[in-house]
């Protein structure tokens, strides 16, 4: 069949599968998956010849990892940089111990045993990406944090593919060798990124910025360039693609080339879950499909309780816990690759490749549900994960009798601007945050601040709503500020509540809640540049100025 034919068709059944998902009101990446599994070899066979699918495949993942490397500026890793670490190198170390011991519990040699154990310990970012961008929880304080860790994760899974490949591909099992060729590599990859970023990035991307066409050209160029210079040292071709959107993350075009490259990402990204489904092999299943039952429910349920204690043990609320664990509820490509290599290497037989592609599709499919429905089973089992918490996150104290006017829900993102706002008009305010770093800066800032959930009814039953005049909310989730609301107005029909959302739908249905006024910032930023355009018409100096203030403003900040 005619490659062009053959593709065509692939595209129209994911299509189909993906519409199908959105009737059911389901995860599209599972039907995705599906239509990979229809267009494999047990079924219509469509999908012959994979070789150009795994070649768009692996542009769709760099392309993926690029953009977001063009999010994550140094502002942001610095911000969830140390949780992630924590918490991304515990995961690991617990699910290979905990995994270990399973896997000889259920019958495996030492050595396919240390194989799967480290396998099951790397959880998908490709997969998660997708649906915290589906979702919409890219910029949630969870999502922000499994982000960072998947990377930690992402880069401990590099590192030891690199260390069994170096004794698949003769160099020798002398660790120090194997050491000192990474370091070296990644030492001139440095002076490289470095020399690049201060001598020959800015020029350049100025010049290309001058035409839309050229910027689009040059960001694929840069972003496949560099995962490809990763991949000739050595190193993943993931992670390379990363930090070459990190790079560029530095740069004042980064969101407008992160806006250009996302319909390349989908389009490309899709063909990765199709490859992924029409590579599932069903054969010598009947031998894997106990052990794979018990595989699962631990990466499913054990893998998320080993990120919520961890998370709530660096002092994170029991939400935030419960929802960046399940962003580990499933395995990694880097899983298969890892198991597929130790065949080749003669340390497995071809049955654990079944069993580890069994695992990854019942364990990618059921997490894509339970990320999709994180909020609705929260709520459901909040109840046992009170039982299940080891430091039991007290609240400050605060004074009930004191009249606080206003309180402030969440610091965070803007909430700068509101506490300037507040102790001009000279009023008694309070700032409410769930983030344990932003915590530690009201502390060091000496603003009265209480440590807590919006979404907690307990919590907020103790809050002295009925005496606040003013309620500031600048938290992202719709979710969250809806049930806020409701509770300001059931005790307080007369507060001033003035809450964050991005779309008009939201806006319509807070007001219908209760919401005095409601924050749109693409609104307010929309309607701010067209008064400064009626204000000041064509004369370029009044745009200037106000420029030249952002820019002193972000130095600042």
């Amino acid at each position: 069949m005619d490659i062009f034919i053959e593709l065509s068709i692939i595209i129209a059944i994911a299509a189909f599968f993906s519409i199908l998902m959105r009737m059911l009101n389901q995860p599209l990446v599972v039907g995705y998956i599906l239509a990979g599994i229809a267009t494999g070899p047990y079924f219509f066979n469509i999908a012959r010849d994979v070789g150009y699918i795994e070649l768009f495949s692996k542009i769709g993942i760099a392309i993926l990892l690029f953009i977001v490397g063009l999010s994550l500026s140094p502002k942001v890793i610095k911000e969830v940089g140390k949780v992630s670490l924590i918490t991304g190198t515990g995961q690991v170390i617990f699910t290979t111990i905990i995994g270990y011991i399973i896997a000889i519990a259920l019958g495996m040699p030492t050595v396919p045993a240390l194989y799967i154990a480290t396998a099951i310990t790397f959880s998908s970012t490709i997969i998660i990406l997708k649906l915290l961008s589906d979702k919409g929880d890219m910029n949630k304080l969870y999502g922000k944090i499994s982000i960072g860790f998947l990377i930690v994760q992402d880069i401990i899974a590099t590192l030891i593919l690199i260390s069994v490949s170096s004794f698949a591909s003769g160099l020798g099992p002398n660790p120090q060798f194997m050491v000192i060729s990474i370091l070296l590599k990644a030492l001139a990859i440095g002076i490289l990124f470095y020399t690049m970023i201060k001598y020959i990035l800015p020029y350049m991307g100025r010049f290309f910025a001058s035409s839309q066409e050229m910027l689009f050209l040059f960001a694929v160029a840069w972003g496949l360039g560099i995962s490809s210079l990763f991949f000739s040292f050595g190193f993943s071709m993931e992670i390379g693609a990363l930090f070459a959107g990190i790079i560029l993350s530095l740069t004042p075009f980064s969101y407008e080339i992160a806006a250009k490259m996302k319909p390349l990402r989908d389009f490309f990204i899709v063909l990765f879950f199709i490859l992924l489904g029409s590579q599932i092999a069903f054969a010598n299943w009947n031998d894997v499909i106990y052990p794979a039952i018990i595989l699962s429910l631990f990466i499913l349920i054990g893998n998320p309780f080993i990120m919520f204690i961890l998370m709530n043990l660096l002092g994170y609320k029991r939400k935030t816990g419960f929802q960046a664990g399940l962003t580990v509820a499933q395995i990694s490509e880097f899983s298969i690759i890892l198991v597929a290599l130790g065949v080749s290497m003669g340390h497995l037989d071809k049955s654990y490749v079944s069993l580890i592609t069994l695992v990854g599709l019942v364990t990618i499919a059921l997490s894509s549900y339970l990320i999709q429905y994180s909020d609705r089973i929260f709520a459901k089992i909040d109840w046992l994960l009170k039982m299940l918490e080891i430091k039991k996150n007290a609240r400050d104290h605060m004074d009930k009798d004191k009249p606080y006017d206003i309180s402030l829900f969440g610091y965070d993102r803007v909430g700068g601007e509101f506490v300037t706002a507040f102790k001009n008009i000279n009023k008694n305010f309070m700032v409410i945050d769930f983030n344990p770093d932003s915590v530690e800066k009201l502390k060091r800032e000496n603003i009265e601040h209480v440590y807590g959930d919006a979404e907690d009814a307990d919590f907020l039953e103790d809050l002295p709503l009925h005496q606040y005049r003013m309620v500031v909310s600048t938290i992202p989730s719709f979710e969250t500020n809806r049930f806020l609301v409701r509770a300001i107005r059931r005790r307080n029909p007369h507060a001033i509540i003035l809450i964050t959302c991005h779309n008009m739908e939201e806006a319509k249905e807070l007001y219908a809640n209760g919401a005095t006024y409601v924050i749109m910032p693409h609104h307010l930023g929309a309607k701010y540049a067209a008064n400064m355009i009626m204000k000041y018409g064509l004369d370029m100096k009044p745009f200037s100025d106000t420029a030249r203030e952002h820019h002193y403003l972000g130095r600042n900040f």
